[in-house]
C-alpha cells in the first residue's frame, strides 16, 4: 500500500479521501496545509493535519507519498505551486484514476484526479497535475500536458493537443485537430473549432477571445 498525505481540508480534500478510502493500493495516514491555514483541532477527517512547511518531520519522503487534488484555482498556478514545491521537498505524486473511468492503455503522469466517467481512448496521454471531473470524453491520438483542469462534460475530440495551464468548463466542445495554447480558459458551453491563442479566454459557440484569462479571479 502506498502510504499517501493528502494536501488541503477543503472540499477537494474531502472528496479525494472518500475515494482513496476505497483503494486498496493506498492507505491516508494524514492531511497536510500551509502553517496559517491549519485547523484548530489539527485533525481532519479523523486524521491528523500537519503543516505543510516541515511535512518531511511527520511523514518523510521515504515511505510517504502525496496527492494534491486541487482545483483549477488561478489558472491551475495554485496547484502547479503546491506540487512543484512537493517535489522540491523530494515527494513523490500518486494519481487517482476512478475504477468507473474507461482508459486504455493511457500513459497518465503524477498527480493527476480523473474521477468517473472519463472516457480516454486508445492512443491519448495525460500529463502531470491534471484535473478531469466526471463525465469528460477525451479523444483519440490527443496529449493533455501539464497543469491541466476539465470541469464535467468536457469533449475533447481526437488529435488535439492541449497545452499547459488550460482551462475548460462545463459542456465545452473542442473540434477534431486543434491545438489549445497554453493558459487557454474556454468557458462553459463553449465551442472551439481552431487553434486558440496563449492565455485568452474564449466564450460563445463559435467561440471567441474575449479577455486575458491572467486576468480571470477564481
Amino acid at each position: 500500500m502506498q502510504k499517501t498525505v493528502i494536501f488541503g481540508v477543503l472540499d477537494t480534500a474531502q472528496l479525494a479521501y472518500y475515494y482513496l478510502k476505497k483503494d486498496p493500493s493506498v492507505e491516508v495516514v494524514g492531511f497536510t496545509v500551509n502553517q496559517r491555514y491549519l485547523p484548530e483541532s489539527r485533525h481532519f477527517e479523523g486524521l491528523p493535519v500537519v503543516p505543510f512547511e516541515s511535512l518531511h518531520e511527520y511523514f518523510p519522503c521515504v515511505g510517504y507519498k502525496l496527492f494534491a487534488p486541487m482545483t483549477g484555482r488561478r489558472m491551475n498556478r495554485q496547484r502547479e505551486s503546491i506540487y512543484l514545491q512537493g517535489k522540491e521537498k523530494g515527494y513523490d505524486f500518486i494519481s487517482y484514476v476512478s475504477p468507473q473511468a474507461t482508459v486504455n492503455d493511457n500513459l497518465i503522469g503524477e498527480n493527476c484526479f480523473i474521477l468517473e466517467d472519463n472516457t480516454l481512448q486508445p492512443f491519448t496521454s495525460i500529463g502531470n497535475n491534471v484535473v478531469m471531473w466526471s463525465g469528460n470524453h477525451i479523444g483519440h491520438h490527443s496529449e493533455i500536458r501539464d497543469h491541466a483542469f476539465f470541469a464535467s462534460h468536457v469533449v475533447l475530440s481526437g488529435h488535439c493537443l492541449v497545452n499547459g495551464y488550460a482551462w475548460f468548463g462545463v459542456n465545452s466542445t473542442i473540434t477534431n485537430n486543434c491545438t489549445i495554447a497554453e493558459g487557454t480558459c474556454v468557458a462553459m458551453g463553449a465551442l472551439i473549432s481552431k487553434d486558440t491563442q496563449p492565455w485568452q479566454l474564449y466564450v460563445g459557440a463559435p467561440a471567441r477571445a474575449v479577455k486575458s484569462s491572467q486576468e480571470l479571479d477564481f
